[in-house]
């Protein structure tokens, strides 16, 4: 008997690494004998793991908003691991690569260069007071732990509050902030003092199911409030300003009560826009919209131009307090290529005003996936900020009952029309296009999206 798909994808968190029947439909489809070869070596290579493995395809490039895989298909890629700002080999990102490579592609630890400098000098810059103070690092999750280390230090506190269904990375101590249960499940103890509360989500109040934010009076923030009062050695609130993966922006006025509860009880607010920095919900931080800054603001993912690893802490300048300690202290911190990849990013969003166009096309494609969802029963909610949005698929409007299998099949026939995307929690289709899409691109995708609910 076919085992339903829920079972197949374990707690229908991201990812589309599942055996559903409409994957091996796929796979039947449209993967060659030299395309399945090279499959099959990569699984015999690389250590199993879920969201990974087995791999979907086998890409030969990758430019602008545009895959190609093995067999010459193209796909526009609305996923991108939410790296690609500035879409894939940007020019100009590319030509500063080149150059830093030809002259510095590596700079040891213990002394540091010019574009590591220059760029800190600008993160610093583009960051509100009192953020000014950088450190590097080669991924957004040893970003997380360089944070956690500098709030311990900060507050003399080892506590922090995070919300359930929060992702911050996969290493241990990024799991036990974080609240995704798949990466949290059977891996044994976690990192102590890492209090979990409720996430602010208007869409599926918990508070008041049935309800909305202006019914339930932000029971959210009065819980986090709760806390902080009742658990006097908490030392940061760490959270996504929005969450990524289903498009959750916070009730209005969540974050400003969160920013004065920390304050009256001196704890710190981090801010982890790994996901969601540089311009892409239409502007420049994603905190910009709760008019709240952050004590701490991790960035990440786009900041290496989609093409190397880097992430960032920026923090309040008062902050640079750990001179005989080590919060980082990675190989790579400095790295001058990847620092080089930054800058041009930077320039290439403030030069070509790429989050107002992300404001302006996000816009765009809401409107018209609010047009489509007044035909189709399946779509529950559409929301989005920026060149971040989506759509929650359910089978009943009222009782929000997720459609995994439906979720899958809109997926896989998208896929089959040239359309690359994430399902996320299972049922959420999150569509995140390079700021760089052109209007043309925009509208083929999501002429693409319109089809395939028109096929079922």
């Amino acid at each position: 008997m076919e085992k339903p798909i829920h079972t197949l994808m374990g707690n229908l968190s991201e990812g589309d690494s599942n055996r559903s029947i409409h994957r091996r439909q796929w796979d039947d489809r449209h993967v060659d004998g030299v395309t399945r070869a090279w499959l099959d070596v990569d699984s015999r290579c690389f250590l199993h793991q879920s969201l990974s493995t087995p791999c979907l395809n086998v890409l030969t490039e990758s430019r602008g908003a545009t895959l190609t895989d093995l067999q010459g298909r193209s796909l526009l890629d609305f996923h991108g691991n939410s790296a690609h700002q500035v879409g894939y080999g940007h020019p100009r990102v590319m030509a500063a690569v080149t150059d830093q490579l030809k002259r510095m592609p590596f700079c040891p630890r213990r002394y540091t260069n010019a574009p590591a400098i220059e760029l800190a000098e600008t993160l610093a810059a583009i960051t509100p007071d009192p953020l000014g103070k950088v450190l590097l690092a080669p991924g957004g999750t040893s970003a997380v732990g360089m944070a956690l280390k500098l709030a311990r230090m900060a507050t003399g506190r080892f506590k922090t509050i995070s919300m359930w269904d929060a992702f911050h990375g996969a290493s241990l101590d990024a799991i036990s902030v974080g609240g995704e249960s798949l990466f949290r499940t059977g891996i044994g103890p976690l990192l102590p003092g890492c209090e979990h509360v409720p996430p602010a989500d208007p869409y599926r109040c918990l508070w008041d199911p049935g309800g909305n934010c202006d019914t339930c009076g932000l029971k959210c923030a009065r819980y986090i409030e709760y806390v902080l009062e009742k658990e006097a050695d908490i030392g940061a609130v760490i959270a996504e300003p929005m969450r990524c993966t289903a498009v959750n922006p916070p009730p209005a006025g969540y974050w400003k009560r969160i920013r004065e509860a920390c304050d009256r009880h001196g704890a710190l607010l981090i801010f982890d826009e790994t996901a969601v920095c540089l311009g892409r919900t239409g502007r420049l931080w994603a905190f910009e919209h709760e008019a709240v800054v952050p004590d701490i603001l991790i960035l990440g993912k786009g900041l290496g131009g989609g093409v190397f690893p880097l992430a960032a802490i920026v923090a309040r300048t008062d902050l640079d307090i750990a001179l005989d300690k080590a919060l980082g202290h990675y190989t790579h911190e400095k790295n001058p290529v990847a620092c080089a990849a930054a800058r041009a990013t930077i320039e290439v969003i403030h030069s070509e005003g790429l989050v107002e166009r992300s404001a302006t096309l996000g816009s765009r494609a809401l409107a018209r996936l609010l047009s489509l969802k007044e035909g189709i029963d399946l779509i529950g909610d559409v929301r989005g900020r920026g060149l971040l949005f989506g759509m929650d698929l359910v089978l009943d409007r009222h009782a929000k009952t997720p459609a995994v299998d439906q979720a899958d099949q809109i997926m896989y026939a998208c896929l089959e029309m040239g359309l690359s995307f994430k399902v996320s929690h299972g049922s959420f289709l999150t569509l995140t296009p390079p700021l760089t899409i052109s209007d043309d691109q925009l509208d083929h995708a999501l002429s693409i999206l319109e089809k395939a609910f028109q096929k079922r």
